[in-house]
């Protein structure tokens, strides 16, 4: 069984195997042990904390396959982007010209450098090992994070985005940053990359040109970048798109990735779910697959089930998913549909 569960110091060698396979510009995985520790430790401080208020922490979870003992997948919040330094992004929006002498109004897109999107919610480090992709436990590593917002909403903005990855060719090399950020850096675009995954992105953001660059101007393959996907990434955006996230006028500053942002109370997971009681039984006439998790934070678990989950009845959950989740007879959970 695959179990969604809080990171762990314990989990550092197999965090290190995730992050050499994940794609370039998953910045908060970085291939770096110490890195990785500060990680770790940052996030159990987190789920250690009795805050009741939005606040610097950051929950990182990890998919464990309890079966091998190994970790196939992470993913973590940030409940509040720009808390310890400015989440910087760039801006795309038309600046208008105009000349009255001559009847002409003309609008030319353009990139502003910004920290907009300072104080929102920030889902970020989606990995999930390869052979599991488009699969229910895709679902499960993205959306049980969502589930954890619902249930301590508290911790956590009235919005939410993400940053997903941009694309590069399989060199990687990415046109927009070859076009944009390289003439500020003289570096490729993976050490640049690599880089803010070691260190704080400001001092790489600083360096950027602080006024607008007109989209036209650059060359016509860095702007087929704009708002583009990473093949490996589609994934990761469509499980939000259709959670009711939306693209909006934000994008990457390396590889001009597009930004997704919900407002809370409007994502499917956390409108949609519900709370409900347990009924432990032998035996499940399952109905449909569902995403459930308990209501706990340091012992935060979710797992993916086949379950009968009929409005108004406590749910029916085997002894072996109560004891994956750390429940048991009337305790309460929250479902949603896969």
């Amino acid at each position: 069984m695959l179990v969604l569960r809080p990171v762990e110091p314990t989990d550092l060698p197999h965090l290190q195997q995730l992050a050499r396979d994940s794609l370039v510009g998953v910045t908060s995985l970085p291939d770096d042990s110490e890195r990785l520790r500060e990680r770790i430790a940052s996030s159990c401080a987190s789920f250690d904390s009795d805050t009741q208020a939005q606040g610097s922490e950051n929950y990182f979870f990890v998919l464990e396959d309890q079966e091998q003992g190994r970790l196939v997948g992470c993913s973590e919040i940030v409940a509040t982007a720009g808390c310890d330094g400015p989440f910087y992004s760039l801006r795309n929006r038309h600046f208008t010209s105009a000349s009255r002498e001559l009847n002409i109004e003309h609008g030319v897109p353009a990139l502003s450098l910004c920290q907009d999107l300072n104080g929102h919610t920030l889902l970020r480090g989606f990995h999930i090992d390869a052979a599991l992709v488009r699969s229910p436990h895709s679902e499960l590593l993205s959306r049980a994070r969502l589930l954890f917002i619902a249930i301590h909403g508290r911790r956590f903005a009235d919005a939410v985005i993400t940053e997903i990855v941009g694309y590069s060719d399989d060199q990687q090399r990415s046109p927009f940053w070859d076009a944009l950020g390289k003439h500020f850096f003289d570096l490729p675009y993976a050490e640049a990359e690599r880089l803010c995954g070691l260190q704080n992105r400001t001092f790489l953001a600083e360096l950027m040109p602080q006024y607008p660059i007109y989209v036209p101007m650059l060359p016509q393959a860095a702007q087929d970048c704009i708002g583009r996907v990473h093949p490996d990434g589609q994934e990761a955006f469509d499980i939000l798109e259709r959670e009711g996230f939306e693209t909006n006028s934000y994008i990457d500053l390396f590889d001009a990735g597009p930004t997704l942002y919900a407002r809370t109370a409007n994502i499917r997971s956390i409108g949609q779910s519900r709370a409900v009681t347990v009924r432990r039984q032998a035996q499940i006439d399952a109905r449909g697959h569902y995403l459930v998790c308990n209501d706990a934070l340091k012992g935060f678990r979710a797992v993916v089930a086949e379950l009968d989950d009929r409005p108004g009845q406590p749910l029916a959950l085997t002894p072996s998913l109560c004891a994956a989740l750390g429940v048991t007879d009337g305790d309460s959970v929250r479902v949603t549909a896969l």
